[in-house]
């Protein structure tokens, strides 16, 4: 069985394919950290199709999807951006809680496991 790791670092890979699969790490705000969970929302899914893509798939191969939000009371904001994101039909099992994040900077985190073709 191989193991393939996308853009590996000393602690971490961004994904890893393994078994028809794709794992991506926890994803967040890189451009839009620090502002409105909106826009991190739409950073984040944005490095989700790109990482995806790197891996030979896509949003609607996106099997389970977990969200941490620093405030569950900013889950309907997220949502309106996660809603026009996801393609309907396709969508994932998703779970969604609060958390503290690693950084201040940061009020929402997701991390998806999906498909490959």
């Amino acid at each position: 069985m191989t193991i393939e790791r996308i853009e590996a670092g000393p602690r971490m890979s961004e994904a890893v394919i393994h078994g028809g699969k794709v794992y991506l790490c926890g994803v967040v705000a890189g451009q839009a950290a620090g502002q409105s969970v909106r826009e991190q929302t739409a950073d984040i899914l944005a490095q989700i199709d790109e990482l995806l893509e790197k891996a030979g798939s896509d949003k609607t191969k996106i099997l389970k999807a977990n969200i941490w939000l620093t405030d569950i009371k900013s889950i309907m904001e997220m949502n309106r951006v996660w809603d026009h994101w996801v393609v309907p039909g396709q969508t994932p099992a998703r779970a969604t809680v609060e958390a503290k994040l690693a950084s201040p900077e940061w009020a929402v985190e997701i991390m998806v496991e999906a498909a490959i073709d």
